[in-house]
């Protein structure tokens, strides 16, 4: 098989395999919730995430809040996400110029986006992926790994690896190789525990151990 074959094959398999449907894993009902939610969800689980911002935007109900903020305060509201610190220090400084610089609105172009505190590819992709529909991928550790037994990827740096994907998948499947690897890499991929057997990517992952 042809690797733009394999390529399309991987895609034709994931789309019968899971959804087609855009899913988030991060609960958020505005942009700007969705934007802190994914900057808290750094080097943390969304489950976490979710249950830290379940009371956190109750708490914090608006721009102008996280804004205001008491930095010792939202550290503390926080914490369980890790590296509390310098995400507190972000979030203020990121809703500030929110406020200032974009009338409150969350940008969708990824060069304002990055120029945001404490805001990378990564999460600037979540935005224009999940808010504005904008073809993107998202490299988290399910997509990097995963890309790179299904050889879609040679590179460790998230960047180099979103690059590749994006020169080798077909555009419309951008968002949804997000979501259904990331589904894949929790129900079937596992890092300590791969369970090939039951993968129904085995025929065309050369990483396939069964």
């Amino acid at each position: 098989m042809k690797e733009k074959e394999r390529i399309l094959e991987i895609c034709h398999i994931l789309n019968e395999t899971y959804s087609m449907e855009y899913k988030c894993y991060l609960n958020y009902e505005t942009p700007w919730q969705l934007l802190i939610a994914t900057m808290l969800s750094a080097q943390c689980t969304d489950e976490r995430v979710n249950m830290v911002t379940k009371d956190l935007f109750v708490k914090y109900p608006s721009l102008e809040a996280f804004a205001n903020a008491d930095m010792k305060e939202l550290e503390r509201d926080i914490y369980s996400t890790g590296f509390y610190k310098n995400k507190a220090k972000n979030i203020i400084a990121c809703t500030k110029k929110l406020i200032e610089e974009y009338n409150g609105e969350v940008p969708k172009d990824i060069k304002a986006l990055t120029g945001l505190a404490g805001v990378g590819r990564k999460t600037a992709n979540v935005i224009r992926g999940n808010i504005y529909r904008e073809p993107s991928i998202v490299v988290d550790t399910h997509v990097k790994r995963i890309s790179q037994k299904l050889g879609l990827t040679k590179e460790n740096d998230p960047v180099k690896i979103e690059y590749d994907l994006m020169e080798k998948l077909p555009k419309e499947q951008w968002i949804l190789y997000n979501i259904q690897i990331i589904t894949h890499g929790r129900q079937v991929c596992i890092a300590r525990r791969p369970k090939c057997g039951d993968c129904t990517l085995s025929k065309v992952c050369p990483s396939c151990e069964v």
